[in-house]
């Protein structure tokens, strides 16, 4: 079963809507779902061509955030490259769950806009999950509003799993109708759904992978700078300081850096080296620049993971105390 998240929010850290998905992710993880996420604001200049992997998913989660008035530019976009660009014959067995937090007023009115346009769109829709969220914090901790989260993610397994059906709608009918007529894409539009599509102009690509070289470098001499591969294992090393009795295995990847850090606390004794458990108490999963923000006191584990920059799996209370045991700079 595979699972595709597009988040249509701006990516603030005290967006409700990150920590939903944050939890819907990891309960569909658990149960060994095939999840991919898209965080639109990320990728504001290919969201055209994110039309073609709706149809790749048994089952989609629409999820933006209500912060003046309607869904948001980012997801508006994507909904009118499906409407333009994706397979409607293949959309028609992909299910559709909306979830919407707002910090104003009109989370439940996105919602039903959100079930609308992916009728009209041909495809599967299911019972969505609104709030509206005053204190982010609070919401975040309330023990019972986590359970309808968790109970929702397990609902989304049900539905997919089972292959639930639905009443028909006059919102298919319509769409049958419209479509009656064969679009004729102009080259410019033909080219966007192109896989070479990934930017404007192919001079514009060529600037891009000359700056995306030059990055690489970059980053290579900053690694020598300080201390090459050694670098990963002494900011650990530096930073640890617990002297409690706790035992936990972490086992940290550098996404971008093909790196695998072991981090074995026992009991106040520290062990950091180069390698993979597949079996740690927690696997965390984050970018270098995330790496570097963390160990640079920028920001802390939590809020790397709260705001969807490091994915982990295991115990969420093993996940909190690597704030205690490392004392980064901050």
């Amino acid at each position: 079963m595979k699972v595709n998240i597009y988040y249509g929010g701006r990516g603030l850290v005290d967006d409700p809507t990150i920590f939903v998905v944050n939890k819907i992710q990891e309960v569909l993880e658990e149960l060994k779902v095939d999840v991919e996420r898209f965080n639109l604001y990320d990728v504001k200049n290919q969201i055209t061509t994110l039309s073609q992997t709706v149809t790749e998913a048994d089952a989609v989660i629409l999820a933006t955030t209500v912060e003046w008035i309607g869904m948001g530019g980012y997801m508006q976009t994507l909904l009118d490259a499906c409407w333009l660009y994706a397979d409607k014959s293949k959309i028609d067995s992909v299910y559709m769950f909306p979830v919407v937090m707002s910090k104003t007023y009109g989370e439940k009115e996105v919602c039903l806009a959100l079930t609308n346009s992916w009728e009209m769109l041909g495809g599967r829709t299911e019972a969505g999950i609104t709030a509206y969220v005053e204190d982010t914090t609070e919401f975040e901790f309330n023990n019972k509003y986590v359970e309808m989260i968790e109970r929702f993610a397990e609902n989304i397994y049900r539905s997919v799993s089972q292959k639930r059906i639905a009443f028909p709608s006059s919102s298919q009918s319509i769409k049958n109708s419209v479509l009656r007529e064969v679009i004729n894409f102009t080259p410019q539009e033909s080219e966007q759904l192109s896989k070479y599509a990934a930017d404007d102009t192919f001079v514009k690509t060529q600037k891009q992978d000359i700056e995306s070289l030059a990055s690489i470098y970059k980053e290579l001499l900053t690694d020598q700078e300080n201390g090459g591969d050694n670098y990963y294992l002494d900011v650990f090393r530096k930073s640890y300081d617990f002297a409690g009795r706790y035992k936990c295995l972490y086992n940290f990847i550098i996404s971008d850096k093909g790196k695998s850090i072991i981090v074995d606390v026992d009991n106040g004794k520290l062990s950091v080296e180069f390698g993979e458990v597949v079996d740690a108490d927690v696997i965390a999963k984050l970018s270098k620049e995330t790496f570097d923000e963390i160990v640079n006191g920028k920001i802390t584990f939590h809020r790397a993971f709260m705001t969807g920059s490091m994915t982990a799996k295991g115990n969420f209370r093993n996940l909190k105390m690597l704030d205690e045991l490392f004392n980064f700079e901050r």
